[in-house]
Parts: C-alpha cells; sequence; structure tokens
C-alpha cells in the first residue's frame, strides 16, 4: 500500500518521516469516505501503528480539521499520539477558518489532549479566503511549532501558507518569540526560481517577493519614505534578497520623487526650475504610466546637465 510504498522510498533517508492521515470532519467522514467517526477514528490509529514499525518519526493528518468538531478532533489526536505519532497536522483543508477560530482549535488541543506534550502540533493552510498566512500565525500563537507552507503560496486551489510571510512575520514580530533558521536573504532568488520552474508568473504585489513589493509610485509615500524609508519599510529589501526599493514615477508621483530621480541622472535645480520641470512632467505623466530615465532626460534635454 501507500506507507510500504513511503517505507520503501525512505530507506536512504537521513531523516525519514512518513506522513499518514485521514479525514476528520463530519463532511468528510460521511461524504467522502461513507463512514462513521468510530470507523475512521480506528483507521487513523491503525495506520499509524502501522508505520512506526517502520520509521521513528510520523507525522498524523486529521483532514479538514478546520471544519471538524473539535471533541472529536481532540479525540482523534490524542488518539494518533498514543499509538506513535510524533507530530500532529491540523489542516484547515479549505481555507475555512478566521485566525481566532483556527486559533481556538489549537488551543483547545493544547489543553484538552492529555499526552499532547508527546508531539508537535502543526499547521498546514490554505488560502481560499486569503487567510493562510494569518491563520498560520494564529496557530502558532496558540501553541503550533511547525509550518507547513510553500515558497510563493503556490499549493492546491488559491494555494497554502506561503513560507516567506510567516517566516518574515516571525522576523518582524520578535515580541514573538518564534525564530527559525531560514536564510532569508535567499527568498527572492528561490521565489523566482520556483515561478520559472513551475510555469508561474508571481504576482507584482504578492508581499515580500512580488515585484512591486518594495516600489514607492504614491507620491506621498515617495516623500515619506525619501526622508526616512522606515517611514514605509518596515522589512528591509536585501533582507529577502530583493535587488533593492524603488522610487517608480508616475503622475501621482510628487517634486520631492521627481527631484530625486534628477539629481541621480545629475541634474541640479533651483526650486524655480523644479516647479517648471515638474509641470512638464506631469504633462509627460498623463501620456505614460510609467516614466523611465530615457523620458526625463528627452524632457530635460542633455544641455541643462550640470
Amino acid at each position: 500500500g501507500d506507507i510500504d510504498a513511503a517505507v520503501a522510498a525512505l530507506q536512504y533517508a537521513k531523516r525519514p518521516r512518513i506522513h499518514t492521515g485521514i479525514g476528520s470532519s463530519d463532511m468528510h467522514i460521511k461524504h467522502k469516505f461513507n463512514s462513521t467517526r468510530e470507523d475512521i477514528l480506528a483507521r487513523g490509529v491503525e495506520a499509524v501503528k502501522y508505520a512506526k514499525q517502520f520509521v521513528e518519526d510520523i507525522e498524523f493528518y486529521a483532514e479538514d480539521a478546520g471544519r471538524a468538531d473539535v471533541h472529536f478532533l481532540a479525540q482523534m489526536v490524542e488518539a494518533v499520539i498514543a499509538a506513535g505519532a510524533t507530530v500532529v497536522n491540523i489542516p484547515d483543508t479549505n481555507g475555512y477558518c478566521l485566525p481566532d477560530q483556527y486559533g481556538s482549535k489549537i488551543k483547545f488541543l493544547k489543553e484538552n489532549v492529555k499526552n499532547i506534550d508527546q508531539a508537535i502540533i502543526s499547521v498546514h493552510c490554505h488560502n481560499d479566503l486569503g487567510l493562510a498566512t494569518a491563520n498560520s500565525i494564529a496557530g502558532l500563537q496558540n501553541g503550533a511549532r511547525q509550518i507547513e507552507g510553500t515558497i510563493n503560496g503556490i499549493g492546491e486551489r488559491a494555494g497554502n501558507t506561503s513560507v516567506e510571510e510567516v517566516v518574515m512575520i516571525l522576523k518582524t514580530h520578535q515580541a514573538l518569540g518564534l525564530h527559525t533558521n531560514i536564510n532569508t536573504k535567499n527568498f527572492y532568488e528561490i521565489s523566482r526560481m520556483v515561478s520559472s520552474q513551475m510555469r508561474m508568473p508571481v504576482q507584482p504585489n504578492k508581499a515580500i517577493v512580488g515585484s512591486n513589493a518594495f516600489a514607492h509610485s504614491s507620491g506621498i509615500h515617495q516623500d515619506g519614505f525619501l526622508k526616512n524609508r522606515e517611514n514605509y519599510e518596515i522589512i528591509r529589501p536585501e533582507d529577502v534578497g530583493f535587488p533593492s526599493a524603488s522610487i517608480v514615477l508616475t503622475a501621482r508621483s510628487g517634486r520631492h520623487a521627481l527631484k530625486f530621480h534628477l539629481e541621480r541622472l545629475g541634474f541640479s535645480l533651483t526650486k524655480d526650475e523644479l516647479a517648471d520641470a515638474y509641470h512638464r512632467f506631469l504633462t509627460l505623466a498623463d501620456s505614460k504610466m510609467d516614466i523611465t530615465d530615457e523620458d526625463l532626460l528627452s524632457m530635460m534635454g542633455k544641455n541643462q546637465l550640470a
């Protein structure tokens, strides 16, 4: 069966683990397995005991735990830990839970499963309602100590928890007291590699690794960023391997942003000259979505270089 195939595949693994499990919600029990809680519980325990004969590290997933009755879920978790599970995975399989609901479910297990100290609680969240990252963090805040996720949040349907997001949340919110040994400076490169290999573009406004993640285009934001980057940056681009922050010139940009780019190109303007240049810039920006260096040079004329 599946467990035997997994055992064979692990014969040379340095840290072998078998991940087995079964549905835990009444929806799955009835409409997927056409079974009963009692039968499902017995099958879950049997799978763990069988796998334990070959591998010490056994992870058990209680599929659709997000919609499962919490008392039955606790009964299942306690039984599989007693059977030998070292990690219990509590999946929000359909991305159904709100963060407080998911966190409360993890807390209930911590407080009501007698042998919970013998296993690690793992969170496995889906992003159907855009809450995978928030739910994963809520799980950690309530006692989970393993997160299952993917680079760029890729995964079934709307995807899984984004690894780069949860890691940077932990790094940014050090008051949580949680740490990983992940080298965050590799995130951008890995993100691009995954995107390329899987032919799945990363949306520009994707947190942490999107092309616009550190791009400032609003005039108010640009002005604040140029005065002190921490006004609008809680993460440094270099911390995730991102090339650099950028000031994007658009029709929404202000004088400060224009002055920044003109000075970068070698122009030194008085206040009145900048006002005149800004007027011409707005005319140009109304006709183009993004303004390039070539556009600025053409607008200013090479003979005005300082």
